[in-house]
């Protein structure tokens, strides 16, 4: 039996709307398990629970959202298609929810979009869907896809400022709410637009007041929680576009105003972090997400004292992760951990320098990055240099061993866009 409550606001969902995305959702988007994991309960001295969208039909849960937004246009509207932009987990959900209503789509992706998702968009949406590949970025996609809207009157779907998207992002929560059978005291989701929080914030403020809702942003792109501080939605001049599926420059105005009433907090997690958690994630639990369904995961540790001896869900939001992005992955990982480390060393143009260099290592210290030319008229000749370590620990002795060498050194990390020309 549906549970029927008074919406009270004017500004959260009605639920009969949410039930009835939940209906026209049952034979298209898989009802998601949500598991209790061991490993991160017995961490954090908590009961932690996954809703596993990274098994998701196309595996994230933006397939609810396209799928009903498009299911509550008119037949006329459908018959002139549809379009979107997208460099991701939108473009995967709008191609599949054509195929399966036979509807033309076309999506528009940046050029600089990695071929493995552009090729995932395809197979999903196989003949249903064109892909039009243009610009640099994202913003020059949806100017793109909004002037095709105007010529051939397709209608645009929204990732996420759209109330038909929000409702069927908000069925995540009812199958939360159906599947516990312990009391939730905490549910963490991602954040890039708002359309998940918004949604799932709505179902569980009428049905479960009680429990605590945290959105989860990366620290590179924190549109909702400033816009929250501010008072209004504020376009960001610059973002860190690393978290892909959560790295947006301004949240729906729709969805502000929902999130603004149901959100208790917005946490920032580096993307440092990040990386690590998408490596204990395969390493640990045989879990592949792609990094904006690692942030809630993530977020944990900055929780650990306040949610002790709680129920928490994590919502993991999808699992697109494109293997090319390993490496850069792993060396953020290793960054943030303070595992790596790179250094313009200046070496004396000299026999046996580089030797002297080699005696300052700790027996655990790994050279796995060497770039130097030799250049005779010079006393010095720098050499850029990245040291990883098997623990944090060992990073101030080796400084020490430095100065006491006196091996001339410039340290990078620390020096972002130094760092970012050299390394």
């Amino acid at each position: 039996m549906k549970p029927s409550i008074a919406n009270k606001s004017a500004v959260l969902l009605h639920l009969d709307d949410v039930y009835k995305a939940a209906e026209r959702l049952r034979h298209v988007a898989a009802h998601t398990p949500l598991m209790h994991n061991l490993n991160l309960s017995d961490r954090y001295g908590a009961g932690i629970y996954l809703k596993r969208e990274d098994l998701q039909t196309v595996r994230s849960y933006k397939i609810r959202g396209a799928y009903n937004c498009m299911t509550k246009l008119p037949k006329e509207a459908l018959a002139k298609g549809v379009v979107c932009a997208s460099a991701g987990n939108h473009a995967q959900g709008l191609a599949y929810a054509c195929r399966v209503m036979d509807v033309k789509g076309t999506i528009f992706m940046p050029t600089t979009t990695p071929n493995q998702k552009v090729k995932q968009v395809k197979l999903f949406g196989k003949e249903a869907v064109e892909v039009v590949l243009i610009g640099d970025t994202y913003d020059d996609a949806y100017l793109a896809a909004r002037a095709f809207e105007q010529v051939n009157g397709a209608t645009f779907v929204h990732p996420f400022d759209d109330l038909g998207v929000i409702e069927g992002q908000a069925t995540v929560g009812l199958e939360i709410i159906d599947d516990a059978d312990f009391k939730i005291d905490y549910v963490l989701f991602a954040i890039g637009g708002g359309g998940l929080a918004s949604g799932v914030g709505s179902v569980f403020k009428q049905l479960s007041p009680h429990t605590k809702l945290i959105g989860v942003e990366p620290a590179g792109s924190p549109s909702m929680k400033v816009a929250l501080e501010h008072g209004e939605v504020v376009t960001l001049d610059h973002i860190d576009k690393f978290v892909d599926g959560a790295a947006v420059k301004r949240v729906g105005d729709l969805t502000f105003q929902i999130c603004r009433e149901v959100l208790d907090n917005v946490l920032l997690v580096p993307e440092g972090k990040v990386c690590t958690t998408i490596m204990q994630l395969y390493n640990e639990e045989a879990i592949v997400v792609e990094p904006a369904g690692a942030l809630t995961i993530a977020a944990l540790d900055f929780m650990k004292d306040e949610i002790r001896g709680k129920n928490v869900v994590c919502l993991v939001g999808g699992g697109n992760n494109d293997i090319t992005r390993m490496e850069e992955i792993k060396e953020r990982s290793l960054l943030y951990e303070g595992l790596k480390h790179y250094f313009i060393i200046r070496f004396p143009q000299r026999a046996g320098a580089f030797r002297d260099f080699l005696n300052v290592l700790g027996p655990n210290d790994d050279i796995t990055r060497f770039e130097y030319v030799k250049k005779t008229n010079r006393e010095q000749g720098p050499a850029l240099v990245g040291i990883e370590l098997k623990n944090r620990a060992d990073f101030e002795p080796l400084l020490q061993r430095m100065d006491e060498q006196k091996i001339a050194h410039e340290y990078l990390n620390d020096q972002p866009d130094l760092f970012g020309i050299l390394v």
